[in-house]
């Protein structure tokens, strides 16, 4: 075999290994590439010369770093700026409920079926997590949708270490293994760089069920005491949404009653709720500040569940109109995650048109078509902070760092939670914007901008990253975000789905 048929063997079994973890066949890998089963199989046998571009869009196909163009470094976004954006565009389901649903899914022996996954990298990581202790996943169609087999027993020793250091969501793994095993360790959590966040609020949360944590080298030590519940009230000592979320994994097979209170209510713990209704778990109060809940010590069965859209992607994708002064039609907005948002914005002079409502696939959220108007903003009155559910939602207050760049007028945002997260809002004035740090928390913002392209690497942060790519849309001449993977992090396709409305975004990879 010469060395050119060598590598080719090489990549051919690279793309096999990432087109079977992605759960598509080759026809299905075929039909995206836009050329026959017989060449993809020609592709991944070592047969088939390969040019640099077809690597890349095999790579892109695959959602894989390991075959993408210029595999060793990270992938950019160049951005066409001064865009005006038309059409409609749904929002897809909620990433931080899909990554609470996959750590519930331990829960259950039976059959899971998630509906419209998000395809993002955050998923990615857990998928890999999973099925490295012996969870059987597989994409079920284009759809998204996911299957999940769990084990009678986990190979908690063979977890995927690197994987589970890329996500923060592996800590609420703590809350359904600690009734699978006595005692297991986890890596440590990884994921945005917000600044020091504790996991002692989640110790709070499941030491009443008998967990104890012992932080070493690299790793959570947990020990777990069998048939251990809560004597009294959980009582929560920060509404957090994966501290309520893991407590309520935590209870779900818990055959005693648990009451948790100061319980976050926000969007993903209630699709948590909803589901492990589903798996036959009783909760009462749901969508209020205490849970009480029911628990089932075997869980075996075959459930299907369809997680509701994500706010936080509908308020990009309005921030999109707003800053592009743009009509679209952002379609399946989970609005009563979004009426606080939507009441500022009211306030600011922003003009849009609402639907009827109508019902999201879990049968349970309030959705609505939101249609946007170019419109002229002034600076609200008060400063713009957010606040648990049902407050602004901290992951929406980025958003508002540039629509108040394009308001009339100085608007302060106070990012009480992050202390870190406000710093990298002051990149927006490398693009023009008027932002002075007043202190780790706090921004103040004047407007309007007059918006100019430039390159940006991204910061460490998931929103303000998203922000900066939003403000590009808007900024003069051409720009380069380089470094994007914390955006795919939490985006599915967000690009193409912009350049779908009329944005002009490239992806590329330096060579």
């Amino acid at each position: 075999m010469t060395v050119n048929e060598t590598y080719l063997a090489r990549i051919g079994t690279l793309i096999r290994d990432a087109r079977q973890h992605s759960g598509l066949t080759q026809a299905e890998l075929a039909a995206q590439l836009k050329t026959s089963q017989s060449a993809v199989n020609r592709i991944e046998k070592g047969q088939q010369n390969l040019t640099l571009e077809t690597v890349s869009k095999i790579g892109s196909a695959l959602d894989s770093e390991l075959v993408g163009l210029g595999t060793s470094g990270p992938s950019h976004l160049r951005v066409q700026g001064q865009t005006t954006l038309s059409g409609s565009i749904e929002v897809k389901t909620s990433k931080n409920a899909g990554v609470a649903l996959l750590c519930a899914s331990l829960l259950n022996t039976g059959t899971t079926v998630l509906r419209r996954v998000a395809r993002i990298e955050e998923v990615n990581r857990l998928l890999e997590v999973l099925t490295s202790i012996g969870v059987k996943a597989r994409w079920l169609n284009a759809e998204n949708d996911l299957e999940l087999q769990v084990p009678e027993q986990l190979d908690l020793a063979s977890i995927d270490a690197d994987a589970a250091r890329r996500t923060r969501s592996i800590i609420m793994f703590l809350g359904p293994l600690m009734h699978r095993a006595e005692k297991f360790q986890l890596p440590y959590a990884g994921g945005c760089d917000l600044g020091t966040r504790t996991v002692e609020p989640h110790m709070t949360a499941l030491r009443p069920f008998g967990l104890d944590v012992v932080a070493t080298e690299g790793h959570y030590q947990a020990t777990a005491t069998p048939g251990v519940g809560p004597r009294r009230p959980i009582v929560l000592t920060e509404r957090g949404d994966t501290v309520t979320e893991n407590a309520l994994l935590a209870a779900a097979t818990y055959e005693g009653e648990t009451v948790i209170r100061n319980a976050s209510p926000n969007y993903m713990v209630q699709d948590l709720c909803f589901f492990l209704e589903k798996l036959g778990v009783r909760i009462e109060g749901i969508g209020t500040t205490t849970l009480t809940i029911h628990g089932a010590s075997d869980i075996r069965t075959d459930v299907e569940y369809a997680p509701s859209e994500d706010p936080i992607e509908a308020m990009s994708l309005i921030t999109a109109a707003i800053v592009t002064r743009s009509s679209i039609t952002v379609q399946r907005v989970p609005i009563e995650f979004m009426e606080i948002e939507l009441a500022i914005l009211e306030e600011m002079g922003f003009r849009y048109d609402r639907s009827a409502e109508y019902v999201a696939r879990n049968g349970q959220t309030r959705l609505v078509d939101i249609t946007t108007q170019p419109s002229d903003l002034k600076a609200p009155i008060d400063k713009i902070h957010p606040m648990p559910f049902p407050g602004l939602n901290i992951d929406n207050l980025p958003f508002f760092a540039v629509i108040a760049a394009t308001a009339e007028g100085q608007t302060l945002l106070h990012d009480w939670v992050y202390e870190n997260r406000a710093i990298y809002l002051t990149e927006l004035t490398k693009l023009g914007a008027n932002i002075k740090l007043m202190d780790p928390h706090r921004v103040l913002i004047e407007g309007p901008t007059h918006w100019s392209g430039t390159e940006i690497v991204c910061p460490p942060a998931l929103r303000p990253a998203v922000v900066i790519l939003l403000a590009m849309l808007a900024a003069k001449g051409t720009s380069v975000l380089r470094s994007v993977y914390v955006i795919n992090r939490g985006y599915e396709d967000l690009a193409e789905r912009l350049n779908a409305l009329g944005a002009r975004i490239e992806t590329f990879r330096d060579i």
